[in-house]
């Protein structure tokens, strides 16, 4: 019976054929029969009818197993076919609002497209038309330039013709005033006069040179007579201090010759950093004083001394010369102070302002100090000065071994002996 089974079971037959059970259960029996072979078994009717009973069962099972899958196969197929379908219509739907969005896009980029190219004509009619403009003013700027320059030049050419002219009959007034001059006596008188006062300049000039020298010549004193023994009349120090020049080499100095030195003494060995001004505020070295004593004592105040080398170390000794005078005379006492360049004239102030401890406001034409580059200029101050009944100070920084004649007439006067090689950056602390 297994082997029949089998054999029912491995048969291949279509359900879409039949329509109806009984026939294809009647189809099936007639296939059995006819497969069958004829064998003679020893079965009974009831085991029989069982064993096909049976087959029917199991073939009846059979087919609604197959039927079953069948149906849930077609309801797969179905779902997927809907579902398909709802993806494409999915599908479809975004394709078309894509292709709506692009189309927009499209048309949206192609307006702006059109906007654009409209307002880049607009633009670049805009910019031809500020280019003509710009170019039609410059012309008219340059044709108006080139009128002036036309008037100007018309204008200059007239007054040039003009000058010419007035020059030429003022040059021929001249020579028609020279001829009368010539010709008439009071042409020759003011000739004549015109050279006697040159010549009388010149003499004015050789006297005061003269006069100059004369000064500087060291006459050997008269001999001595008994009344010059005795003592002179006591005089107040403030009016002798007023009513006459200083000469620190007479015998009736020896109150001025006594603090010079006591002062001397004291910038030497008592140096006051922080004096009142216009008293010394350096170091005093011994060749400091040295040279101030042989000026004040042996040259009487008026001379000449050999350069330190360096002029901040001749600023030093001026300075130790101001401070002593402000001692014996306080504010008689003007500093003109004359150098050939504004450089050295600096380097006089700042060096002052240092030793001394004056400010900027001492300098000037009615202070105490005034700096001159010009000898002419110095004589004028110095002679209003002496006018005044004041005490000038002229002091020389020179490079040239020439000095005017016309310096050596004040009363205080000191020059520094010019060196080839003159170092400014030396300090004299």
């Amino acid at each position: 019976m297994s082997e029949i089974n089998k054999e029912n079971q491995n048969q291949n037959f279509s359900i879409d054929d039949f329509d109806h059970e009984d026939d294809l259960w009647t189809d099936q029996a007639e296939n059995n029969d006819e497969n069958l072979p004829d064998l003679e078994l020893p079965l009974s009717e009831d085991e029989m009818n069982s064993e096909i009973i049976s087959s029917n069962e199991n073939s009846k099972q059979e087919e609604d197993i197959s039927q079953n899958i069948y149906l849930e196969e077609l309801k797969q197929e179905s779902k997927t076919e809907k579902l398909t379908m709802e993806e494409s219509e999915i599908k479809n739907a975004d394709i078309e609002q894509k292709i709506v969005a692009s189309e927009v896009k499209a048309e949206i980029i192609k307006a702006n497209k059109e906007e654009n190219s409209a307002n880049q004509e607009q633009s670049i009619d805009e910019i031809e038309q500020i280019k003509r403009q710009l170019i039609q003013q410059q012309e008219e700027i340059s044709n108006n330039i080139n009128l002036l320059v036309k008037e100007r030049l018309e204008e200059l050419e007239n007054k040039k013709q003009n000058l010419e002219i007035t020059i030429e009959k003022l040059e021929r007034r001249k020579e028609r005033i020279n001829r009368e001059m010539k010709s008439s006596f009071a042409g020759i008188s003011q000739d004549l006069a015109i050279r006697v006062q040159g010549f009388k300049d010149y003499l004015v000039g050789s006297l005061q040179d003269l006069a100059a020298a004369a000064e500087q010549l060291e006459l050997s004193p008269p001999p001595t007579q008994a009344w010059e023994n005795e003592s002179p009349p006591v005089t107040p120090e403030n009016e002798r201090g007023k009513n006459s020049n200083p000469q620190f080499v007479e015998k009736s100095f020896k109150e001025e010759t006594r603090i010079i030195r006591r002062l001397l003494d004291q910038y030497r060995t008592k140096p006051d950093y922080y004096g009142p001004p216009w008293q010394l505020r350096r170091t005093f070295e011994p060749i400091h004083a040295e040279r101030v004593s042989d000026w004040f004592f042996s040259q009487g105040g008026r001379g000449a001394l050999s350069s330190m080398g360096s002029r901040l170390q001749n600023i030093l000794i001026a300075s130790a010369i101001i401070s002593i005078l402000y001692q014996l005379y306080s504010d008689r006492t003007r500093v003109l102070i004359l150098a050939d360049t504004p450089e050295k004239l600096g380097e006089w102030r700042r060096g002052l302002q240092d030793c001394l401890g004056i400010s900027r406001s001492d300098f000037g034409p009615s202070r105490g100090i005034v700096l001159f580059e010009t000898p002419e200029a110095l004589v004028q101050k110095g002679d209003r000065i002496v006018a005044q009944e004041d005490l000038p100070l002229v002091i020389m920084d020179l490079d040239d071994d020439r000095v005017s004649l016309s310096l050596l007439k004040f009363p205080l006067w000191l020059a520094f002996a010019p060196q080839k090689m003159v170092q400014s950056q030396d300090y004299y602390y």
